[in-house]
């Protein structure tokens, strides 16, 4: 069993990432697209880390830190407007979303 490299988490990440752009893509329920952009967020930290540490400084935990802070704002933020939508609508989908354009 050989070393861990960051090789591996970069590939980790990309895959986390994939995963998540394959879910926003192709869900309609908005749930689930908010959390499969969190999930490429994540896939996008966890590079940031790796290459932190490769590179031996903080900088990319750092920006990771804010990067999780606006993600919390962004989360509360579009899941206030889910529920709105589920008041007015009745259900979550992204068809339903598409209909409250001016």
């Amino acid at each position: 069993m050989g070393e861990i490299t960051t090789t591996h988490y970069v590939v980790l990440s990309a895959l986390i990432f994939a995963v998540g752009l394959f879910g926003v893509i192709t869900r309609k329920n908005l749930v689930v697209i908010l959390m499969c952009l969190e999930l490429m967020l994540n896939g996008a930290n966890l590079a940031f880390v790796a290459f932190s540490r490769m590179h031996g400084n903080l900088d990319g935990q750092v920006f990771v830190f804010f990067v999780i802070a606006v993600a919390a704002a962004e989360a509360a933020a579009a899941l206030a407007l889910i529920l709105a939508l589920f008041r007015l609508k009745g259900n979550v989908t992204l068809d339903d979303a598409s209909e409250l354009k001016g």
